[in-house]
């Protein structure tokens, strides 16, 4: 349980070597800047330095490339050398202005297409008119108006029979609407128009057009099957220029978001707002990297460097950065969900790992369906980069072990039983349906060992804080262990009739712990030495009342907190029930039904239960334990850089600024 240990730099030197300090030190991802305003007062006379990043233009131009050619952009190296100078700026350039003339054709085309489209659908519904549409939208004397009306309404127009004003012609009638006509004299048109829109008639523009509405169509058929090739054409020129251009351009993107990225981090600087000459920046350090940031550090020139120890800072918490073996890595995930420790707390995640892992197994115990479990997740792990994946591999390894104990083979319970007899055992360890008593009470003790790791756990870490108070007087601490004891062999004995702690030592016990946890905030408070503000209360008859109440809550979640542990039992003969039910249902022997029904019901249950599995053994990690001892309330380490790998070596060409300087040479170099 490591947190990887910090160092506070302060970095002094010249402005005109800010730059190579950034790209030298600062984007391997191993250092956490701080805003440097806030170590310096005011009267020190250092402003900002807030520069326009001229990086930001050239990678919106890029990105803009690849949105019209249809590709997506690469954020990485794929040489181990790139070589960009300025003519790379006017290289984009003139890519942009090509394929922006190209896009903005096909702009057009795609435009003219969709309008095409759209009056073809319109007047699709009335090629059977044979009349010019022309000559149908030029009436001197008459309005004509296109559109379609509601099928339940069209019988309604059976009571304007004897309207000699009101003439509609239909052409055409699906499902929903029957298409049509309707010609109004000019003088009467608004009149019709509200006789029409009683009967809720849609009315459609007609652009109009040379012939007959079917002419018309064919007419604008034959002129999207041009616009058509004409855009093929144009996508394949697209195509073409960034099949040319394309790692060339993703190259430059690379480089200028690293450099883009480098230039962003002079946010965090300061400089003398006087000479405009000096500069300073801060941040912490992993004590890993120390030895390669300062030797980087003494590389420029005109730069110097402070370091302190994390108990020397008094203005911002060091940054916490997780160190976990490779085994236990994945479960970091967990942990940075509820929140990351403190500085100099403890890293629960190896806690974490082993209790998942354990618990998950119990509840999901089947060899077959375990080890389908563990492949799956390590091929889309490997294949997808899903970091979930990653967890999932060993709690399937986990459900493989508990299959064996309780000889579950995708659901099969005998399947194991010539391993047991070889093994010279009667049977299966655990015969989980005949065996539901022992199954619960199991998962009972596995809760009560937890709860009380959970608090010994939370004991140590308030230790390691220095919060001697708590670790000895907390519900969750020494006091709470031992009502926790005395609670855990008292149910016992009335229970089982077994006695693992004498009944006068568990009187004892409780007789001691029960008036600790009463006026435990008073007792933490002065062994802690807390403000008394903090601690003594306003009104005795508040205390007395307030603190009597809390004492029956923390007795109450004690009980409801081990009882939450039946979920393990239960979750485990639902398992086995819900497998026997698949093979009742596939019925003896072998037939292709049956076998159907039990490769279905395996994916069913690997599915549904090893999702639930998973989301209920992570609330018993957070409700049950975490709650315990942790509170999370730690800053996450955040590593500026493009890079991880500190061994790439890459040169860049011409480090320009938005005015193009003259030609320079930038060596990024890191350690490994």
């Amino acid at each position: 349980m490591a947190i990887e240990k910090m160092k506070l730099v302060r970095i002094f030197g010249k402005v005109e070597n800010l730059d190579s300090f950034i790209t030298s030190c600062c984007i391997s991802g191993d250092f956490h800047p701080e805003n440097a305003m806030n170590y310096v007062s005011a009267h020190m006379g250092y402003v900002p330095v807030n520069d326009d990043n001229p990086y930001t233009a050239t990678i919106q131009k890029i990105e803009e490339l690849a949105q019209i050619s249809g590709a997506t952009l690469k954020e990485e190296f794929s040489e181990k050398e790139i070589i960009v100078d300025a003519d790379e700026v006017d290289y984009i350039d003139e890519l942009v202005a090509k394929l922006s003339k190209v896009h903005s054709r096909r702009t057009e085309i795609a435009s003219t297409l969709e309008k095409c489209a759209d009056e073809t659908e319109k007047l699709s519904h009335f090629t059977n008119l044979e009349t010019q549409i022309s000559d149908l939208l030029s009436c001197e004397f008459m309005q004509l108006r296109f559109g379609s009306i509601p099928n339940d309404c069209y019988p309604k127009l059976k009571a304007y029979e004897d309207n000699e004003n009101i003439l509609f012609i239909p052409c055409e009638q699906d499902e929903k609407r029957c298409w049509g006509v309707y010609a109004a004299p000019v003088s009467k048109v608004e009149e019709i128009d509200r006789i029409f829109a009683t009967l809720y008639f849609e009315r459609i523009d007609i652009n109009g057009g040379e012939g007959t509405p079917a002419e018309v169509i064919k007419t604008l058929n034959s002129e999207k099957d041009e616009l058509q090739k004409e855009l093929s054409v144009i996508d394949s020129e697209v195509q073409n220029l960034w099949g040319q251009h394309g790692e060339r351009i993703e190259s430059i993107y690379a480089h200028f978001k690293l450099v883009s990225t480098a230039y962003d981090l002079r946010r965090y600087a300061i400089k003398d707002a006087k000479t405009g000459s000096d500069f300073m920046m801060i941040g912490w350090v992993p004590e890993s990297a120390f030895d390669w940031f300062t030797g980087q550090l003494k590389e420029i020139p005109e730069t110097r460097f402070e370091s302190y120890e994390p108990e020397e800072d008094t203005h911002s918490a060091p940054p916490t950065k997780l160190k976990n073996k490779k085994l236990f890595r994945p479960f970091e995930m967990f942990v940075e969900m509820y929140g990351l420790p403190k500085y100099g707390s403890v890293d629960i995640t190896p806690f974490v790992a082993v209790t998942f892992t354990l618990l998950f197994g119990i509840m999901f115990a089947d060899f077959g369906q375990g080890f389908v479990l563990a492949v799956g997740a390590y091929l889309l792990y490997k294949l997808k980069g899903v970091k979930l994946a990653k967890v999932v591999v060993p709690c399937g390894i986990s459900a493989m072990f508990f299959g064996l104990i309780v000889g579950s083979v995708f659901g099969n319970e005998e399947l194991l039983n010539p391993l047991y007899h070889a093994l010279g055992m009667k049977g299966k360890p655990l015969e989980v349906l005949d065996s539901i008593n022992t199954v619960l009470v199991m998962t009972i003790g596995i809760g009560i060992a937890l709860v009380i790791i959970s608090m010994l756990v939370n004991v140590f870490v308030c230790i390691k804080e220095k919060q001697i108070g708590k670790a000895l007087f907390d519900n969750n601490g020494l006091a709470g262990i031992l009502l926790y004891c005395a609670g855990v062999s008292a149910g016992v004995s009335f229970m089982a009739h077994i006695t693992i702690i004498p009944t006068p030592v568990c009187i004892a016990m409780a007789a001691v712990a029960l008036p600790i946890l009463y006026c435990k905030e008073v007792l933490i408070g002065v062994v802690d030495k807390h403000p008394k503000e903090e601690y003594m209360p306003e009104s005795w008859a508040d205390f007395i009342m307030q603190n009597f109440f809390e004492v029956i809550e923390y007795i109450l979640s004690y009980f409801s907190n081990t009882l939450s542990f039946l979920r393990i039992g239960a979750y485990m003969l639902v398992h086995a029930s819900l497998m026997m039910v698949f093979y009742s249902f596939a019925g003896e022997g072998f037939s292709v039904k049956g076998t159907i029904i039990i490769v279905l019901g395996n994916i069913v249950v690997i599915a549904l239960e090893g999702l639930l599995s998973g989301i209920q053994v992570l609330r018993l990690e957070f409700y049950e334990m975490f709650s315990r001892f942790y509170e999370g309330d730690g800053k996450a380490f955040e590593g500026v850089g493009m890079r991880k790998n500190r061994g790439f070596l890459f040169k860049i060409k011409n480090a320009f600024s938005s005015n193009k300087q003259e030609n320079t040479e930038v060596i990024i170099s890191t350690k490994n």
